[in-house]
């Protein structure tokens, strides 16, 4: 018979709790995975790390993903380094060492603690945007682009407005105002072979005005040359290269037809490049000389969002009384010997039927749209010389006044606006030739008395019946019936594609075109095509008469222009 093997003494001891438990061989095996780990991460931020900054410091780059960022069809793509975050307030990384540094003299320490204290402050992305807002000059500082870029709205303590429409516009906001009204057009599509024209979205008179003080000629065009580069990479350029595309530019055509590469010249070259002598631009003045631009009206204060808005207006602009004859709100140009502005305010001083406003003289009224709009409101005439250029805001702000225009130079308004006002100048202004005010052989207010009222009635009822389309409704709305100075624009752009496409269908393209006489051809009626002899010739056969060109009186024109973004009025 055979025993049975006798087990080892210390299993019992096991069983009864006197060996060690499988719960403290738990632990120790945690244990050793923890220890694992730690020297896993011990090795990968004190070895790796180290050795990946001393590759940087060598000149070695490491390789990092690339992200490939979608783009429409027919244009380049673009990979794009992914960066790893940055932390703004996080040091360098730096490596360690075993070497133990000397202790730091007093001069050394004192020296540390100066470096300390001038280290650069952090800087932040909206600085630069609450500067403009505590810009106490600048009447739009910080709210440029408020109510769709309308501006601030105006109260009316002194009833001179409607309540409710009017707000403190900047006269260069063009730019956003024409966008925003092109988001509500009702006839968009995608589809570029059905388009009637092709809208270009770039803000070009927000671009330039960034730069056009203080900045080389390389950053004042660097936006132009990339739209254009961009624009001519899309297959809706080679349609008709780019003869139906247009772009809008609140600002005058002088602040984008650099002539030279000199540093010291003024604006940038947008409207030279050779892609966009294709394109037409709408400006708020454009140049006699040239086919690529084309004027629109300045913004006023007055954005109605109904037609029954308009109708109001018209009708109480038509039951005023007006006691004034004329007035004249701006000031003097002793700095340019051509201006005519001294002698108008002289003749207006001179006249007990006269009433001016002084624009010059420190805090002047110039720069309250309800004093302003009042004075044209109580005047039957208002004179509009040349601003720093032709044109000048002053000259819609007084229409929607229901004040009849008297220009001095056809280039204020009868060759910029042919789009929105008669080409027969007569119907609703009155034109005395600049040289006349410089003889001073011309009595304003004997000129103006000589009118009959029955003719002065009928050329104010024309002047009313002109407000819609001289002003921009609010782009959050729609006028009904009423054509205003945006849908004026976008007809008039599409009737000059469409007109274009058929000469080319047709081999009727007028080759003969002569550029620098674009100003008679805008002044052609419908079927016309030839050009000849004007009686506004004296006034445009030499470009650089005021605003010919950037080299000339133009571009000092075009400098002055800060001072009308100041004042308000000019």
């Amino acid at each position: 018979m055979r025993r049975r093997p006798v087990l080892p003494a210390h299993h019992d001891d096991m069983e009864k709790g006197g060996g060690k438990p499988a719960s403290s061989r738990l632990c120790f095996l945690a244990a050793l995975c923890a220890m694992f780990w730690v020297l896993i991460f011990y090795f990968h931020f004190a070895v790796v790390s180290n050795d990946a900054g001393a590759a940087d410091t060598a000149g070695v780059r490491i390789a990092r993903p690339r992200i490939r960022f979608p783009v429409p069809d027919g244009a380049s793509r673009v990979d794009v380094p992914l960066a790893p975050p940055v932390r703004a307030s996080e040091p360098p990384p730096t490596t360690t060492t075993t070497t133990t540094a000397p202790a730091a003299r007093p001069e050394e320490k004192e020296k540390a603690a100066a470096e300390e204290e001038e280290a650069p402050r952090k800087v932040y992305p909206f600085e630069r945007a609450l500067r403009t807002a505590d810009n106490k000059s600048d009447p739009c500082g910080g709210r440029f682009m408020s109510n769709d870029g309308l501006g601030p709205p105006l109260g009316n303590d002194e009833g001179v407005f409607s309540n409710t429409g009017w707000y403190g516009t900047n006269q260069f906001s063009v730019d956003v105002i024409f966008g925003n009204r092109m988001k509500q057009y009702e006839c968009l599509t995608e589809d570029s072979s059905i388009a009637a024209a092709v809208f270009v979205p770039f803000y070009a008179g927000f671009d330039v005005a960034r730069y056009l003080w203080g900045y080389n000629i390389s950053t004042r065009d660097a936006a132009s040359l990339d739209l254009v580069d961009w624009l001519m990479k899309k297959p809706e350029w080679s349609v008709m290269g780019g003869r139906d595309h247009f772009l809008v530019a609140g600002r005058i055509t002088w602040d984008f037809r650099r002539l030279t590469e000199q540093e010291s010249d003024w604006g940038s070259k947008l409207l030279f490049l050779p892609a966009a002598k294709n394109m037409s631009m709408l400006v708020v003045e454009s140049s006699p000389w040239n086919s690529n631009d084309f004027g629109i009206p300045y913004p006023t204060y007055f954005h109605p969002a109904k037609d029954a808005d308009v109708f109001l207006w018209q009708d109480r602009m038509r039951s005023l009384e007006r006691p004034w004859l004329f007035s004249f709100a701006g000031a003097p140009r002793p700095g340019d010997p051509m201006s005519i502005r001294g002698q108008l305010i002289d003749q207006c001083r001179s006249s007990s039927v006269c009433k001016l406003l002084e624009c010059d003289l420190g805090e002047s009224k110039c720069h309250s749209p309800s004093t302003i709009m009042k004075m044209f409101q109580s005047s039957l005439f208002c004179l509009q010389p040349q601003g720093d250029s032709y044109t000048r805001r002053s000259a819609f702000d007084s229409m929607l006044a229901g004040c009849i225009p008297v220009f001095f130079h056809p280039g204020s308004a009868y060759v910029q606006y042919t789009w929105h006002l008669p080409k027969n100048y007569t119907r609703y202004s009155v034109f005395i030739p600049e040289d006349e005010i410089r003889t001073r052989n011309a009595s304003i207010e004997e000129r103006l008395k000589s009118i009959h009222p029955d003719v002065v009635k009928k050329m104010r009822e024309e002047v009313i019946n002109l407000i819609p389309r001289v002003i921009y409704a609010d782009p959050r709305a729609k006028l009904e019936t009423l054509k205003d100075a945006f849908d004026v624009s976008i007809e008039a752009i599409i009737n000059k594609v469409t007109k274009l496409r058929r000469d080319i269908i047709a081999d009727q393209e007028d080759k003969d075109f002569i550029e620098e006489n674009s100003w008679k051809y805008s002044l052609l009626e419908d079927g016309q095509r030839t050009i000849g002899p004007h009686e506004w010739d004296p006034f445009f056969s030499k470009p650089k008469d005021k605003g010919g060109d950037s080299s000339g009186s133009s571009a000092e024109a075009a400098k002055n222009s800060w001072k009308i973004e100041q004042r308000g009025q000019n």
